[in-house]
């Protein structure tokens, strides 16, 4: 009997209930369907046809697949394989035993193991415990301590669920759900994979660990762009970094992206950075969190609070520098410390330190103890210590003061 070129195939390699190892059962009919809805008049038919590239003697009566009351045939030692329109493979499965249930319409292999495919080429390797495979071969189910390997990019994807639907270019896995390469490692509820992309989808409760950086991202949605080493979170997602295994930073905002190869962070809306040492907080819509350059930018206007001395610094822009513990504001600057003493400027530079500032560009000082206030272009000194110098860019320039005497302050 000729192949008529068809889009799956399905052999024997252990025995088909008393068959010889050395023979194998393949079927080519021109619509791409899988073997298993087969009757047992068909299969014995096939033994005894032969085609251009396999030849077949045919089985005796007892050799025949079991068949129970509901007409559900067992098979031993099998490979399946389903094809798509252009004749390339989209997945290949090996058992040592699989069903054929006719009611359902469902083939089902034990602790199968095999290859999916796009665009004819293998994109993940996998084992599980059991695998269900419709007959009309659009979807391939996978259940029960599954390992899926891509080849390529080194990610491990396990699970307890995995859906393969090759025309929409997905694999779904849920339940347990891990991912890890060499670089990081996921857990979340559902992950969705995207193979031309080499994008994965996670979904509910998501944690992710890089190792360098070593970071910890925490979302209910993240999107890992596994060519580009990115994290992508859409939904509001918390970020700690980590050196020796200890806290030395923390993020949060309503969206954040974290390129790994880079170790540039950005975070939007609602963006908030926090230093443990000094502890400082940085707050803005937009912030570029760069752990090379030890840097926390942002061209958005910024609020910095240093918690321990109770000192707040706003303005139009800023930069923090975590390492050399030093603070940057540009424009409309409006500093205020714990006792109510205010400095504005133009731009401040705040040396965390010793608490020094250095204020440039029609400066206000005003303090409550005693009540005075001075205006100038420059000022410099302790904001905390209520010691600034306030004076002109030039000798011509006016420094004006204003004294407010206790009584009128009583008023």
């Amino acid at each position: 009997m000729g192949r008529t070129g068809g889009d799956w195939e399905i052999g024997t390699q252990g025995e088909l209930q008393g068959i010889p190892p050395t023979q194998t059962l393949k079927h080519s009919p021109t619509p791409p369907l899988i073997l298993l809805p087969l009757t047992l008049g068909l299969i014995l038919g096939l033994f005894g046809c032969s085609s251009q590239t396999h030849k077949a003697t045919q089985p005796s009566a007892s050799s025949s697949p079991t068949q129970d009351s509901e007409s559900n045939l067992t098979f031993f030692g099998v490979n399946f394989e389903q094809a798509d329109e252009a004749g390339r493979p989209v997945w290949r499965v090996k058992a040592k035993k699989a069903k054929y249930f006719k009611e359902k319409q469902i083939g089902q292999a034990e602790s199968p193991s095999g290859e999916l495919y796009q665009d004819g080429k293998v994109v993940y390797e996998f084992t599980a415990q059991q695998a269900d495979i419709k007959q009309d071969g659009k979807q391939l189910f996978l259940k029960g301590k599954i390992v899926a390997v891509d080849p390529h990019n080194g990610v491990v994807v396990r699970g307890n669920e995995l859906e393969w639907r090759p025309k929409e270019d997905l694999m779904i896995v849920r339940n347990q759900v891990t991912g890890n390469n060499k670089q990081l490692q996921v857990v979340a509820k559902e992950g969705r994979v995207k193979t031309r992309e080499q994008r994965m989808d996670l979904f509910g409760d998501v944690v992710a660990n890089s190792n360098e950086p070593q970071l910890q991202m925490r979302t209910q949605h993240l999107i890992w762009q596994i060519k580009q080493q990115k994290l992508i979170g859409d939904r509001p997602v918390q970020i700690d970094r980590y050196e020796n295994n200890q806290i030395t930073d923390r993020g949060k905002g309503d969206t954040a992206e974290a390129n790994l190869k880079t170790k540039i962070i950005t975070v939007k809306n609602n963006a908030q950075i926090e230093i443990l040492n000094p502890a400082m907080q940085v707050t803005s819509n937009f912030m570029t969190w760069d752990l090379n350059a030890e840097t926390v930018k942002t061209s958005a206007p910024v609020r910095v609070f240093h918690r321990t001395d109770n000192v707040t610094v706003n303005g139009d822009r800023g930069e923090m520098n975590t390492q050399q513990k030093i603070v940057y504001i540009t424009g409309n600057v409006n500093a205020v410390g714990q006792r109510g003493q205010l400095l504005k400027s133009k731009k401040l530079t705040w040396y965390l330190n010793n608490q020094f500032v250095e204020a440039q560009g029609n400066v206000f000082y005003q303090q409550m103890d005693p009540p005075l206030s001075f205006t100038g272009q420059q000022a410099s000194g302790n904001l905390q210590d209520e010691n600034i110098v306030v004076k002109g860019n030039n000798s011509s320039d006016k420094v004006y003061t204003k004294i407010i005497p206790q009584d009128l302050k009583s008023q």
